[in-house]
């Protein structure tokens, strides 16, 4: 070997050296931070109420749904109202041309008065045939005859009275009213259409407007023989929305269906909620959560707590950790409750439980309440 190359590895030595202290000294430092305390969020085990649900999503639908048509077909002469707008029961919406109708009318009214002057002439002419026939002046043919004539006066009156009152319906039915307070939610016909009301059931948004009333709403589902048997009308239950994080609003069950669709062998199951401030839109997603279980003064922690449904991290003094088997009773989408295992007042390991084990030494970061 060369004096070159002699020279040449010893300061490729003198180099390493330096690289090889530095890793020792860094791996030094890992070791003594991996046996440091872990680092834990606990919670503080308290009573309270809980309770269990069983949460559903469905498409939320107005209390009251109304295509407002008219009972006879016609030109429609005016719209009153616009989509979002608003209206009151008995609030004109529509019309029809109504000159036709109010023609009709008149020629109704005039035979009524015509009808009612006859009856009057053959009452008269009856009185004094009764009269006459008393004191034997007429014969029984001219009695028969003069009481047909009453008879048939009579039946021309009452004739001309339902001419009359069609005439007034047909009138009365051309102008459209909102039949309860709601809001406009389309107009479905322009002023100048001609509508039939025999095509007014083939299409969702047939007629001249549509009319929901969403004070009240609610969200129909289909629930499984399982969760049925848990649901019964009048049960609490609550509504929630994407637009509205956070908030609930309270309603009840309305309708729980007894026999399972022969299709998909699921039970109809209705909730309504009161929607006072129209937040709640429909046609839109919402979840429901009916309420079919709770339990006052219940120990409770964080879902998170409890691993594999059955164990928890107690602290004891001296900030170590003790492995608890508990016992879970009734569960919701955040706590859960404890029947044995733990005691009021506990603290118990909610974040940081990878790699416990009974008497690891922990650091309490944050305790939850």
């Amino acid at each position: 070997m060369t004096k070159k190359k002699l020279v040449t590895m010893g300061l490729t030595l003198i180099l390493l050296v330096p690289l090889f202290s530095c890793g020792s000294k860094e791996q030094e430092g890992v070791q003594e931070e991996s046996f440091g305390a872990a680092r834990v969020t606990v919670y503080e085990v308290k009573s309270q109420r809980i309770s269990e649900k069983l949460v559903f999503t469905g498409v939320i639908e107005a209390w009251q749904t109304m295509n407002i048509t008219p009972e006879v077909g016609g030109r429609i002469a005016k719209i009153t109202v616009e989509e979002g707008e608003k209206v009151h029961k008995g609030q004109l919406l529509a019309e029809l041309d109504t000159r036709a109708a109010r023609l009709q009318l008149e020629q109704a009214e005039a035979s009524v008065a015509v009808a009612q002057a006859n009856y009057k002439d053959a009452e008269k002419n009856m009185e004094r045939m009764e009269r006459l026939i008393k004191e034997n002046a007429v014969s029984e043919q001219q009695y028969e005859k003069i009481g047909l004539a009453f008879e048939a006066a009579g039946a021309q009156l009452d004739q001309a009275k339902t001419a009359l009152n069609l005439a007034i319906y047909n009138l009365d039915v051309s102008i459209m009213e909102a039949p309860f307070d709601g809001v406009v939610a389309s107009k479905n016909a322009e002023v100048g259409d001609v509508i039939n009301p025999m095509m007014g059931g083939f299409s969702p948004n047939s007629g001249v407007v549509t009319l929901m009333d969403y004070s009240r709403v609610k969200i129909e589902v289909d629930v499984s023989q399982q969760d049925v048997v848990r649901i019964n009308k009048g049960q609490p239950a609550s509504m929630t929305v994407s637009a509205y994080p956070g908030r609930s609003f309270m309603g009840r069950v309305s309708v729980v269906n007894q026999t399972a669709d022969p299709m998909t062998k699921k039970f109809h199951v209705e909730v309504t909620a009161d929607n006072p401030e129209l937040l709640l839109r429909p046609n839109t997603f919402g979840e429901i959560a009916i309420e079919v279980s709770s339990h006052e003064d219940a120990l409770v922690v964080p879902q998170n707590a409890i691993l594999e449904n059955k164990y928890v991290f107690v602290v004891d003094e001296g900030n170590t950790v003790r492995r608890q088997e508990v016992s879970v009773g009734l569960e919701n989408t955040h706590m859960v409750e404890i029947l044995s295992g733990v005691q009021l007042g506990d603290r118990v390991v909610v974040e940081g439980s990878y790699g416990l084990d009974n008497g690891t030494k922990i650091e309490i970061k944050e305790v939850l309440q």
